[in-house]
């Protein structure tokens, strides 16, 4: 049987909803589960058909302590931990509770509000959301800070190729480990920076997206750091939200991988520092307040433990 795998990597959108569920105390979730499983595919499939050219997709992510609460299959997928915080002399990378994640995109909100909303008839019974994230294109893809997020991500085949097991975990091939973190930006801190200081903590120029000269480009900005090689990428689909009311401007960062090891070693040089204490400048003005890792099985997966 072909794999098929879900839509991890498919390019940004212009419109997205991140959600984070978590299962209720002493109730029998497997029944819902399988019925959610089922739904997943056809809220894809579904779009493949009515919205050909909006990209529309529906990846879902399920965490350590779910897998294990569902008795979904063992062993589990190698990497697939409870992700432990990062902690660094100035700053951490939290950790918080996931069981499940849903990352719905797509070119039109209507399409992505009726998905969550039909995932929220399914799932309202047995669980709890606690995050829900509106993201939006901004401008040509810039983050909330005024610079273009993504430049680096891998493109074409190196997609797949970086953003989904391979045969060093034949049973899960084709599926992918999803970490994501809510970042919250102080902006009145940020745009008290003058544009070339921001370029120095950033380690790009802001107008045109060119990356800094190794010999100009410090080596604690965010450039320096969190791009550990070119053996070494990451599927990224970050996208900035914001709420005017709260004053929450931020951006939520949500990464693929073929490993977790690899995110893992992109955050120790962020929050530790490379060397120790060399952290990165970005940090100092946005804040994780989430940290949560999860796997995405296959829509083989999917349709098996659907019934």
């Amino acid at each position: 049987m072909s794999i098929d795998s879900q839509n991890v990597t498919d390019y940004t959108n212009n419109n997205t909803i991140f959600m984070v569920w978590n299962f209720k105390d002493d109730m029998d979730v497997k029944a819902v589960f399988s019925k959610l499983c089922k739904l997943v595919i056809n809220l894809n499939n579904s779009a493949n058909v009515r919205f050909p050219v909006s990209r529309a997709s529906c990846v879902m992510g399920i965490g350590h302590d779910a897998w294990l609460r569902l008795q979904l299959p063992a062993p589990l997928p190698k990497e697939l931990v409870n992700f432990a915080p990062v902690i660094g002399e100035r700053h951490t990378a939290v950790s918080s509770k996931g069981d499940l994640h849903f990352h719905i995109r797509a070119d039109t909100t209507s399409i992505c509000y009726d998905m969550a909303a039909e995932i929220t008839n399914v799932l309202d019974a047995v669980a709890v959301s606690v995050e829900e994230v509106h993201g939006f294109r901004y401008w040509d893809s810039r983050s909330i800070l005024g610079f273009v997020d993504g430049t680096e991500n891998p493109h074409g085949p190196d997609r797949e190729l970086f953003g989904m097991v391979g045969d060093d975990d034949a049973t899960y091939k084709g599926g992918s480990y999803l970490f994501v973190q809510k970042y919250i930006h102080n902006l009145t801190a940020w745009k008290g920076l003058s544009t070339e200081q921001q370029e120095k903590v950033i380690g790009r120029y802001k107008s045109n997206d060119i990356e800094m000269a190794d010999e100009v480009k410090p080596s604690n900005s965010h450039i320096a750091l969190a791009n550990i090689g070119d053996d070494l990428k990451i599927v990224r689909d970050n996208m900035p939200f914001g709420s005017m009311s709260t004053n929450e401007m931020g951006t939520y960062f949500i990464a693929y991988a073929g490993t977790f090891s690899t995110v893992q070693k992109m955050l120790t040089n962020m929050f530790i520092g490379s060397p120790a204490g060399n952290y990165d400048r970005i940090l100092d003005f946005s804040t994780a307040k989430t940290g949560t890792l999860f796997f995405v099985p296959t829509f083989n997966m999917l349709d098996e433990w659907s019934g």
